[in-house]
């Protein structure tokens, strides 16, 4: 064991070797290079599968024995300076690395069928490599400087795939966002970073928080600066984890391609703000304001992720606030001071959420495959609907990912969820209360998604220019059979408003009631293009088999591991009652003083969670009773006319739901309030800058030239060559430059 630990430092380094081979035979064999470019998805696999057996082993190991490593070595010495560079093993390494191998394989077996058309497979290839020993070195690293060299390339890697089809305006606008919203975290952590080395003289944990909690308790003169550390500190995971109020640029994200919306924005990289977080605790519980704002922050991002899913028509981006508001529940937990359960929901939503990315790319990739469908709009729920018996096992694989994010039991989210549930209401009854009402919001927006993608039973037909009917459309929803010639003209025309993206028409607007006015322009509209294409749309078809082998996995474990952490060996030997998740996590929890044991058996764990079931299911019936009528009543437009009141006078009802879409669908109006604020204003800032630069400085220069230069043609006609005229015009510059020089002086 002690040889395998000794060694580990070169299990972070094993997938690196691929980017570099690739980029050396892109270089020195560019033709064969990618004419063979499937080949290396083989060497990328494999490499991260020996990393997964040695982490698993490591895991095993710290389950039986609670065996915390550490390596150090020194890398340079000056003086009193001394860097030095390491691993540490523990539980949290353990989890982590585990997870980043698991989910990372499954995604490179996913990309290889998704991303196999892409022109730029090569290089997705070598990012995708580059990434995971980033992030496999960065939850390996034993002092802060580390982390922090990691944590750039990490971000790097993020920014490089966000933006890895960066022809499309679009893309290349996300990655720049993203990169410069976590260069605010990021500054942030450095200069906390660099203020802990000042007053304590060291880059590692363990000294970090036995120096720290001694200049607490000796010295509160220092509370303020360690606290100012502590926030700086904290500002990384903020932004890498999408946290209020750095958040914006987590849905612009999901402009890379699906497999790095499930690696990177799901269970990894989103997921290392967390995992700074939880390595830090013992820091930061000795520093009470700084508990008290995590959980802050953590509460409000699980709202405001909540609130903000609940109207985009995007599919992946409704996820990506999902995901928001799940990290929220994780940061609060650790706010809280429940390490235990934050950790076990890290688990729990990284394989579920994985699942639903995953789920939602091969939902896009068959409704790209469809000829003549433009890919650009084949993320829109809105064009979905009726994919049930198109796609069975996506369909069964997405519904298990979305019960289990909406807290269902016995599936994984529950688990970990609800013991989060239960903690908050012993921290705070009014946190309690906001979190449980967001896990019926979070069943409301999941199953919105579900309802609308894989949902409905009617079609929208096309009049060929032979008068004959030509193959099926979707619009709203796909291939029904017996429908009107109104009916379909009615949702061929809510489908184009809806898609349109400069207008924004929804089930709770008033721009529903302009339907009748414009159907027959807009169908002209679909019927010139589909006569200028001259193209026959098919139906979506089921993934391939290796897209669908990972999301089964994913399957598998949505559905059970959530064992790892209920509390049902309760007459274990030592009748402590520990699970196998607290078994592993028993060293840190120690170090943070707390109790490895479950504060409740499991019997009162349920009996506690039937609470949040019911509001769970609640939600779920909302969305039912919102979503299902689309499919059924539509025909009469009876549910829009139920919910938009005609005439001048709308219910509070109306109002109140119009309010919401509006809230939900403009991000909350904090986009906004950056572009206006922060954009726009650094933009007025840099012109008169731009402007001071080149009128008044460049200005003054200038015109001291031009002054002097007809000053001297001036002067060349006064002296006439004589000496005493040039003494007179020097004795009366003098004179000029005294007083001016006086007047100076005396203000």
């Amino acid at each position: 064991m002690e040889y395998t630990y000794q060694y580990f430092f070169i299990m972070p380094f094993v997938t690196l070797p691929v980017p570099m081979l690739i980029g050396m035979g892109v270089l020195l064999f560019p033709a064969s290079t990618k004419k063979l470019r499937r080949i290396w998805a083989f060497p990328s696999i494999f490499l991260l599968s020996i990393v997964f057996t040695f982490s698993a082993n490591l895991s095993i190991q710290q389950i039986n024995s609670s065996y915390i490593y550490q390596y150090i070595w020194s890398w340079t010495i000056n003086n009193d300076f001394s860097l030095e560079f390491g691993y540490l093993i523990d539980s949290l390494t353990s989890i982590l690395l585990i997870l980043i191998t698991t989910v990372g394989i499954l995604v490179l077996i996913y990309s290889d069928s998704y991303m196999s058309y892409d022109q730029g497979y090569l290089r997705f290839c070598a990012y995708m490599s580059f990434f995971n020993t980033s992030m496999l070195g960065l939850v390996t690293s034993s002092n802060l400087i580390q982390i922090y060299i990691f944590w750039e390339l990490v971000g790097m890697c993020s920014y490089l795939l966000i933006g890895f089809w960066f022809t499309r305006p679009i893309a290349s606008n996300a990655c720049q966002k993203a990169f410069l919203t976590n260069r605010v975290g990021d500054f942030g952590l450095l200069l906390g970073i660099l203020g802990l080395y000042w007053i304590t003289g060291s880059f590692e944990f363990q000294d970090l928080f036995e120096i720290v909690k001694n200049f607490i308790l000796n010295n509160e003169n220092e509370l303020f600066f360690f606290t100012l550390c502590a926030f700086l500190l904290f500002c990384g995971p903020i932004a890498k984890s999408a946290q209020f109020p750095l958040h914006v640029w987590l849905p612009d994200a999901m402009e890379g391609p699906t497999p790095i919306s499930a690696l990177i924005h799901a269970a990894t990289m989103v997921a290392a703000g967390i995992f700074l977080v939880a390595r830090l605790l013992p820091l930061f519980v000795v520093i009470p304001y700084i508990t008290n704002l995590i959980t802050l922050i953590g509460i409000i991002t699980v709202l405001l992720g909540a609130t903000l899913a609940l109207a985009h028509k995007d599919i992946k981006r409704s996820l990506a606030y999902s995901t928001m508001s799940q990290l929220g529940y994780m940061m609060l937990a650790l706010g809280m001071g429940s390490y235990r359960a934050a950790l076990f929901h890290l688990i729990t939503h990284a394989y579920s959420k994985a699942l639903l990315f995953l789920g939602s790319g091969s939902i896009i990739h068959s409704m790209e495959a469809i000829v003549g469908y433009s890919p650009y709009k084949s993320q829109n729920m809105i064009l979905m609907g009726g994919l049930t018996k198109r796609v069975p096992i996506t369909k069964t694989t997405f519904l298990l990912g979305t019960l289990s994010l909406c807290g269902i039991p016995p599936l994984a989210c529950f688990w970990s969820k609800d013991e989060i549930l239960n903690d908050s209401w012993l921290y705070s009854p009014i946190f309690a209360i906001i979190a449980c009402s967001t896990v019926g919001l979070t069943a409301f927006y999941m199953f919105r998604v579900y309802l609308l993608t894989f949902g409905g039973h009617f079609n929208v037909h096309f009049t060929n220019y032979n008068g004959k009917k030509n193959s099926a459309l979707y619009s709203l929803s796909v291939w029904g059979k017996g429908e009107s010639k109104m009916f379909k003209k009615k949702i061929c025309l809510l489908a184009l408003l809806i898609m349109n993206n400069n207008q924004r028409a929804s089930f709770f607007s008033k721009k529903s009631s302009q339907i009748y006015g414009t159907v027959k322009k807009i169908r002209h509209h679909f019927v010139i293009n589909h006569l200028a294409t001259k193209r026959n749309f098919s139906y979506p078809q089921e993934s391939e088999n290796t897209m669908l082998f990972p999301m089964l996995v994913l399957g598998l474990f949505t559905l059970f591991i959530g064992a790892i952490g209920i509390p049902f060996n309760q007459f274990n030997q030592e009748g402590g009652g520990l699970d196998i998740l607290s078994k592993l996590l028993s060293p840190s929890l120690n170090l943070l003083h707390q109790n490895a044991k479950n504060s409740a058996d499991f019997y009162e764990f349920v009996t506690k969670a039937a609470f949040s079931i019911s509001v769970a299911f609640f939600g779920i019936f909302i969305a039912f009773s919102f979503y299902k009528p689309v499919y059924s009543s539509l025909q009469n437009f009876k549910f829009l006319n139920f919910f938009v009141k005609k005439g001048p006078k709308k219910s509070f009802w109306d109002k109140t739901i119009n309010m919401i879409y509006d809230w939900s669908y403009n991000r909350g109006y904090i986009d906004t309030l950056y572009a206006r604020s922060l954009t726009k204003g650094i933009r007025e800032l840099v012109e008169f800058t731009l402007f001071f630069d080149r009128r008044v400085i460049d200005g003054i220069t200038n015109g001291v030239g031009i002054m002097s230069f007809f000053i001297a043609e001036g002067i060349k006609y006064v002296g006439g060559s004589r000496i005493s005229s040039y003494l007179l015009v020097y004795l009366f510059y003098v004179l000029i430059f005294i007083f001016f020089n006086s007047i100076f002086y005396s203000f």
